[in-house]
């Protein structure tokens, strides 16, 4: 069938952007025959219409009935659904290993987890200064197509805990990602920080860690986290940070001070 492929890609680059529940919520309005402008709104949440209107527009162009193409996303969801309850946590570290004790390295695993990416790609960092393996990686990220998004710590928000150029400047060279922050003017309680140090791809894998996206932070330091495979917890924090963008709560970094301004 000719429409499969071009459908297919649509409805696969949607379940990992909306989560298998919300797609299914889609399912069941295209298979009642709700109208397209009520369907790219069935979900009030950030993205939701964008994605949905590729998927109809994939439906529309490729000629696929609405009861087919309503089927064929209920199977999907149901797939992804099934997949992510299976729930696998590793450990991570960096500094130091021991041959009696094999654990997986933080820098390795950053790394791995933006090489996955497919669809979306969150990273959190408090600290972040050039760590070459990683910038090359977010590159070829942005270039496979990749919605890449970084949220950092600032000068004015660390208050002098932070020296040298903003955070932001780290990824200055590389076309595409999106620096976002948390301007201290959103900050209710004084001196608050942004100290969380995550990466999320395809709302499927969560990396929970104390390393600061820098060579000390990656490589050198002693530091601990998570690996989480599947599961809610991706998604869940994935959904958290959108919804602090769709608030105003987080900002997109100004592009002309990410050379190490104020």
């Amino acid at each position: 069938m000719t429409w499969r492929p071009a459908f297919e890609a649509a409805a696969e680059a949607a379940v990992h952007r909306l989560g298998p529940a919300h797609l299914r919520v889609l399912a069941d309005r295209l298979g009642d025959g709700w109208p397209e402008q009520a369907l790219r709104h069935a979900v009030p949440v950030p993205g939701f219409a964008e994605t949905a209107g590729a998927v109809l527009a994939a439906q529309r162009t490729s000629g696929v009935p609405g009861v087919e193409a309503a089927a064929y996303l209920r199977g999907l969801a149901a797939g992804h659904a099934q997949r992510s309850a299976a729930v696998r946590i590793e450990s991570v570290w960096s500094g130091p290993s021991t041959h009696p004790v094999p654990v997986r390295a933080t820098a390795q695993v950053l790394i791995d987890l933006v090489t996955e990416a497919r669809t979306e790609l969150l990273l959190m960092t408090y600290s972040a200064t050039k760590y070459p393996p990683l910038m090359a990686a977010l590159a070829s990220a942005v270039d496979r197509g990749v919605a890449v998004t970084v949220l950092v710590e600032t000068l004015d928000g660390a208050r002098g805990a932070l020296n040298g150029a903003e955070p932001a400047a780290a990824f200055a060279d590389v076309p595409g990602v999106q620096v976002w922050h948390w301007p201290v003017e959103q900050r209710v309680e004084d001196r608050a920080k942004m100290h969380a140090k995550i990466a999320v791809a395809d709302r499927r894998l969560l990396l929970v860690s104390s390393a600061n996206l820098t060579q000390s932070g990656v490589n050198k330091n002693i530091e601990a986290g998570l690996l989480v495979h599947g599961g809610t917890a991706p998604q869940r924090a994935a959904e958290h940070i959108a919804e602090l963008q769709s608030r105003g709560v987080l900002t997109r970094f100004p592009v002309t001070s990410r050379g190490g301004g104020r």
